[in-house]
């Protein structure tokens, strides 16, 4: 009995110790919250305060980087630049006129600059940023952020923005980005966060807009705190974007340049293509424009010489101009006439300068007529009364269907912007377009090109490079994206016989190099790069009874608008094609003085891949041709071992 007492005595003290211990325990953590909170509360009140009073988590999207676009041979043709911007966050800032106010000290902004900015922050939500100023200079740029605790909700953010290094030479074929407006945002159902950052560029025309989803790449985030004045107290992480897709083009930012320059302040088109797999190496419209005025915010004065100016500098004349061919068109008919049966190569038809038909007369162009003439002497001659005839005999349903598989009258799908369809006219589309009924005069000028035909300089040489191979060639833009080779495809073979695809080609030769051929003064003589060629000139205005009686009036006494059109298509070298040209000069007069040589120098610098060596020209051409480089600063020598082996 006695044990059993010390052992509970025992048992008690041992409790009491337990206790005690635990006791000490507990005093001393609370003795060091204690002391934390004290040095919380007061030693460091003012730094906690700081952190703590208002502060939030936001969430700021990155802006990717855009995608370069390159030329064949990797040249940059449009990229990035860097960019020294400042925004304005409306929730932020909270007294907004005076943040922009205190702004204003640092950097310069006119009355009418701050009531744009004023305006734009009342339309847009509260928590989204919107430009203040960009393009700053760093003296500027650091002044704003050392600035900072005076500015609340005032970014200053170092960003990318559009370049065209280029300038003009690519303008209409690329495009060009712009500022995304609400317009561009009603027009995509789910837009992409990334649209809404300010000043984001977004492409308005163009491969640029085309091709707007892989160019743009994906918009990066970065976790940032700030406090109640919406200054950034701390980073807390940070996502990078993913830079947009890398283009590559098929284009040659050289024989581009050269094709620019040749067309010079002329209202001029140029198409260069590769026969053997489509790559369009140049298309180059005339007068040029800068793209980058319109990344940077182009002027009320330079936008208005663009829309005033009677060249239509903004218009893509390669793809959006569509132009009666003219003669350029006989390969047409003349395929048309042989496919059919109705003719030969050898068959001939008298030309007395018209053809009469139903009481009216359509003249040719040589008053005093070609006497007899076969199909390549049609060719050569540019004989219009020829094809008048023939027109009578195939018919137009015949000649519209041959002009749509030579390329006319088809929209070729490129990532460019507003491509016209061009006409390649018959009965139905007649009816269907004037409820009228087709008539032989139609025909007639049908068959030489005028009329109701239409065509831009890209079909024109899509018709040249498919008459060249024999090959339903397709014009093509785009090389590789992210390295990755867009395929080629085989091109089939036209359901065109040989043998006439042969007799036209000849005629096309005979153009160029025959003893009479209309363009012979624009020929090449380099044997290995003999060019084979047809010129055109189409009539923008009527030609009275009464002028013809007393004498046409000459293209140099007519206003420039209501001169002929001049144009030219041809293809090298003739036995094995490798390049055909179309060109077109609006107003220029005739095809064989104003077109053919413009057509045939674009060709010899793809041919020679640079400057080609003067002995290609015949003699009588040197000397102008020497003035030509010599006025775009070219000299053979300077061009020398510059040449690329074309991939």
């Amino acid at each position: 009995m006695r044990k059993s007492e010390r052992e509970i005595v025992e048992s008690g003290r041992l409790i009491t110790r337990r206790v005690l211990m635990l006791g000490a325990i507990q005093a001393a953590v609370v003795s060091a919250l204690g002391l934390k909170l004290r040095s919380m509360q007061v030693e460091h009140a003012d730094e906690y305060r700081m952190l703590s009073d208002g502060n939030s988590i936001k969430i700021r999207l990155l802006p990717p980087a855009r995608g370069l676009i390159l030329d064949r041979h990797g040249t940059i043709i449009a990229g990035n630049e860097q960019n020294y911007r400042v925004t304005l966050t409306r929730e932020e800032a909270g007294d907004v006129s005076a943040v922009i106010a205190r702004l204003r000290h640092i950097i310069p902004m006119s009355d009418r600059q701050v009531a744009d900015i004023l305006e734009e922050i009342r339309k847009r939500s509260a928590v989204t940023p919107v430009l203040v100023a960009d393009r700053l200079s760093w003296a500027e740029f650091s002044s704003i952020a050392l600035n900072a605790p005076a500015l609340p909700g005032v970014t200053p953010e170092a960003g990318l923005s559009r370049s065209y290094p280029r300038a003009g030479d690519f303008a209409h074929v690329l495009g060009y980005v712009g500022p995304v407006s609400d317009y561009d945002l009603s027009k995509i159902e789910n837009p992409d966060p990334v649209l809404r950052l300010p000043e984001f560029q977004l492409g308005k025309v163009g491969m640029e807009a085309k091709l707007e989803e892989p160019l743009r790449g994906k918009a990066g985030s970065r976790r940032v705190e700030v406090n109640s004045a919406g200054r950034e107290m701390r980073e807390l992480s940070r996502q990078e974007g993913q830079q947009g897709a890398t283009v590559q083009t098929t284009l040659d930012a050289g024989l581009q340049n050269f094709a620019t320059q040749r067309l010079g302040s002329e209202s001029a088109a140029a198409v260069v293509i590769d026969v053997t797999n489509g790559d369009i190496l140049a298309i180059s419209s005339s007068p040029v424009f800068d793209p980058n005025k319109f990344v940077r915010g182009i002027s009320g004065p330079d936008y208005r010489a663009l829309m005033n100016h009677d060249h239509r500098p903004l218009a893509d004349k390669t793809v959006q101009g569509v132009y009666p061919p003219g003669s350029t068109f006989k390969m047409v008919t003349l395929l048309a006439g042989l496919e059919a049966g109705v003719i030969n190569a050898g068959s001939r038809f008298y030309c007395p300068g018209y053809t009469q038909v139903a009481g009216r007369r359509f003249h040719c162009w040589s008053r005093g007529g070609h006497g007899m003439v076969d199909a390549l002497g049609s060719l050569e001659h540019s004989c219009d009364v020829y094809y008048y005839e023939l027109a009578q005999r195939v018919g137009i349903d015949r000649i519209a269907a041959m002009a749509r598989k030579l390329g006319i009258g088809v929209r070729h799908e490129l990532p460019m912007s507003a491509i016209a369809e061009g006409i390649a006219p018959d009965r139905a589309w007649k009816r269907a377009r004037y409820d009228q009924e087709w008539q032989v005069g139609d025909s007639l000028n049908a068959s030489i090109g005028q009329g109701y035909v239409l065509a831009s300089p890209l079909q024109l040489a899509v018709m040249t490079a498919r008459v060249a191979t024999g090959r339903a060639v397709s014009p093509r833009l785009v090389r590789a994206i992210d390295g990755q080779p867009e395929p080629v495809p085989e091109w089939p073979e036209l359901d065109i016989n040989p043998l006439n695809l042969r007799t036209a080609r000849a005629g096309m030769d005979a153009v160029m190099n025959g003893s009479r051929g209309t363009a012979r003064r624009a020929r090449i003589i380099a044997p290995e790069w003999q060019m084979a060629g047809k010129t055109g000139t189409s009539q923008v205005r009527n030609i009275t009874a009464a002028e013809r009686a007393r004498g046409v009036i000459s293209n140099e006494q007519l206003p420039w608008n209501r001169r002929d059109h001049a144009l030219f298509v041809c293809f090298a070298p003739y036995d094995r094609p490798r390049y055909a040209v179309s060109l077109v000069v609006e107003h220029g007069g005739g095809g064989s003085a104003v077109a053919a040589p413009i057509a045939r120098d674009i060709l010899l610098y793809a041919l020679a891949d640079g400057l080609p060596p003067l002995t290609a020209y015949p003699e009588s051409e040197r000397a102008k041709v020497q003035k030509i480089w010599s006025r775009m600063n070219l000299t053979p020598s300077a061009r020398k071992g510059e040449g690329r082996a074309r991939a």
